[in-house]
């Protein structure tokens, strides 16, 4: 009797090992499935480590790239073509974010069940062909980005990195004008954000300086922190914190930066996503960085304003444009049409509503709505010094329209001033984004 007992208890001990380990492989299996699958050397999948199967469209279901049967097809035009070539990718692989790389188990049409198909599957990216078109003509041979999303839908709707090329002819590597040509900037690239970031120490006055709106700013043109001068790019005197904004005085955020300490700015510097990890439908992001400096140092308070030693990526400054958009919640984002996004707050509904305001006041009183007709803009512009005699220019906002629930990020390299050359560009695509729509 004792022997049957112990045979069955050691039956069960089997089974429930095998049940465990079939738990395991399940979820291992789910998990890592389309890796398995995707692995370079699958000849079902891939010749010579190059996808042979699927096809990627626009939202509007304009071919970006198709592999049918081991032949290799992009876009018909080659405006398309060259400025859709980061968002889709090359059946090379060189554009490591782009779909082509990213989503490669959908295009080749797997499954859990079944595996892959010989027909492969399709995917329908959430941008626009049409308007990534419109931005990469507007960067006029200039490098950058450019980054334009429906905030409520999270859907990224253009998403254009210069400089590119017809993947068609490919490019001379000799040439300089092609220098990174491969990377793309909306994703994996940083910069010296300067006054954009203002929006970030704006956010952490607002929830930590209980007078804030009570005190009065004054500019000389330069402050002078520790024998060291914080120079302004006028004189402003006396000004709110709202008017220090549509003024980007760097003497009344500086003063805001010493207040708040090195500590508090580089923890909003992280809560609102400018130096944590982040992904794009699992497409890792480039972090961006903030330099705690000496209290009370002359770095501390350029840091505020942002030069120092910030970078920031422009997918994250959207982001967080978007997040203020959207009552401090950011939906998504995403590169997949129709994919359902959930939403992430990192701002409190009244310090997004308060950022919001101001920043509509910047376009109102500072950059003028005349050079933005017919656009319900709310802004914030930047030229942000290179430390070479160049600037890089920035402008990032969103529209308060619920018809037209964009928010957008334009970055120019060495493009000098923020508002004439990244808000003329952002003001053509929002132009050509409503009018579209």
């Amino acid at each position: 009797m004792k022997r049957v007992k112990s045979r069955a208890t050691a039956a069960l001990i089997i089974a429930a090992l095998v049940i465990a380990g079939c738990v395991v492989y399940v979820i291992e299996f789910l998990d890592n499935g389309p890796r398995w699958v995707m692995y370079s050397a699958n000849q079902s999948v891939y010749k010579n480590g190059v996808l042979t199967t699927g096809t990627v469209t626009d939202r509007n279901g304009t071919l970006l790239a198709r592999a049918q049967d081991g032949v290799y097809f992009y876009a018909e035009d080659a405006d398309t073509r060259i400025s859709c070539l980061h968002a889709a990718g090359d059946f090379a692989g060189n554009i490591g974010t782009g779909a082509l790389t990213a989503f490669a188990d959908t295009l080749a049409g797997y499954s859990p069940v079944s595996g892959v198909s010989k027909q492969g599957g399709t995917l329908t990216l959430s941008i626009d062909a049409a308007l990534n078109r419109t931005a990469y003509a507007a960067l006029a041979g200039r490098s950058g980005a450019v980054l334009l999303m429906d905030y409520k839908t999270g859907e990224i709707l253009c998403m254009a990195s210069a400089p590119s090329y017809d993947p068609n002819t490919g490019f001379d590597s000799a040439d300089s004008r092609y220098e990174g040509v491969y990377l793309n900037r909306c994703l994996s690239a940083s910069y010296t954000p300067g006054s954009v970031f203002k929006l970030v120490t704006l956010a952490a006055a607002i929830e930590n300086i209980d007078d804030l709106y009570e005190r009065s700013f004054y500019c000389t043109g330069s402050e002078n922190i520790s024998g060291v001068g914080v120079k302004c790019t006028g004189v402003h005197g006396y000004q709110t914190v709202e008017q220090a904004l549509a003024n980007s005085c760097n003497c009344a955020f500086a003063q805001i930066s010493l207040e708040l300490g090195a500590d508090t700015l580089a923890q909003y510097a992280e809560k609102l996503g400018f130096t944590e990890a982040l992904e794009l439908d699992g497409i890792e992001i480039k972090t961006g960085s903030f330099e705690k400096a000496a209290a009370g140092s002359a770095d501390l308070a350029w840091s505020g304003i942002g030069q120092y030693t910030d970078l920031v990526c422009p997918y994250a400054m959207l982001r967080y444009t978007a997040a203020i958009a959207g009552g401090g919640e950011v939906a998504g984002p995403t590169l997949l049409h129709g994919k359902a996004a959930g939403t992430t707050r990192i701002l409190s509904l009244d310090t997004a509503e308060k950022i919001a305001s101001m920043m509509s006041y910047n376009v109102v009183y500072s950059y003028g709505e005349w050079n933005f007709p017919g656009l319900k803009l709310c802004a914030k512009s930047g030229t942000a010094e290179r430390g070479d005699g160049t600037s890089n220019a920035w402008f990032t906002g969103f529209l308060d329209d619920a018809e037209h629930p964009y928010a957008f990020c334009v970055v120019i390299e060495s493009g000098g001033g923020g508002l004439a050359n990244a808000g003329a560009l952002a003001n053509t695509l929002l132009q050509a984004a409503v009018a579209g729509n």
